[in-house]
């Protein structure tokens, strides 16, 4: 199973999720043991969604997705390390997913967490050497500001880190988008490039 829905055509219906959940008018569908059972076949999601493992953070929800149409990666910072980087070569390479959207949030924990420094322990020290370069980028410190530039720059290293998501960003007509969820209104903002 391989989707081939176009980026453009992706980012459409991952807007208009999004409105509905901000509307509070989710509509639930592809989420029943009919549902199900079409996917023990194989999937073929439209887009992937880098996030952060906020559990105030559910992109299936915010975009009004059913199972099978997102192909979700969550790791704290929405960082692109070794193994999210893995995932998304899978789902571009073997499913043919044309859009990659890395979305950061409001008040998040981990660059919050890394903008204060010190001593976190051997492995979340490590995961947050990854957002050391959006620190380093951003001329304003605050947290939010930050969570920008890390999306944007994840989206960059996506491509710097593969020669797989490169050479479908280049030769296959797939589309890197960094965003920002607000927590209070759900709202996805897509940054522009």
């Amino acid at each position: 199973m391989a989707n081939n829905i176009s980026w453009q055509d992706a980012l459409n219906r991952l807007k208009t999720g999004n409105a509905n959940f901000v509307a509070d008018s989710l509509d639930g569908k592809l989420q029943n043991s009919s549902r199900r059972s079409e996917l023990t076949s194989g999937q073929a999601p439209f887009a992937i969604i880098l996030s952060c493992a906020d559990s105030r953070v559910v992109p299936e929800l915010s975009f009004d997705t059913g199972l099978g149409e997102l192909f979700v990666i969550r790791v704290a910072g929405n960082v692109a390390n070794t193994s999210t980087i893995a995932s998304i070569e899978y789902a571009v390479a073997h499913l043919g997913v044309n859009l990659i959207v890395v979305m950061g949030h409001e008040s998040c924990g981990a660059i919050t967490a890394a903008l204060a420094g010190g001593d976190n322990g051997y492995n979340l020290n490590h995961l947050l050497g990854h957002v050391t370069p959006a620190m380093s980028a951003s001329e304003d410190k605050d947290v939010n500001t930050v969570v920008k530039v890390n999306a944007h720059l994840t989206c960059k290293q996506l491509v710097s880190r593969s020669s797989i998501i490169e050479d479908a960003a280049k030769n296959k007509g797939l589309k890197i988008v960094p965003a920002f969820y607000n927590l209070g209104s759900g709202q996805v903002d897509f940054i522009e490039e």
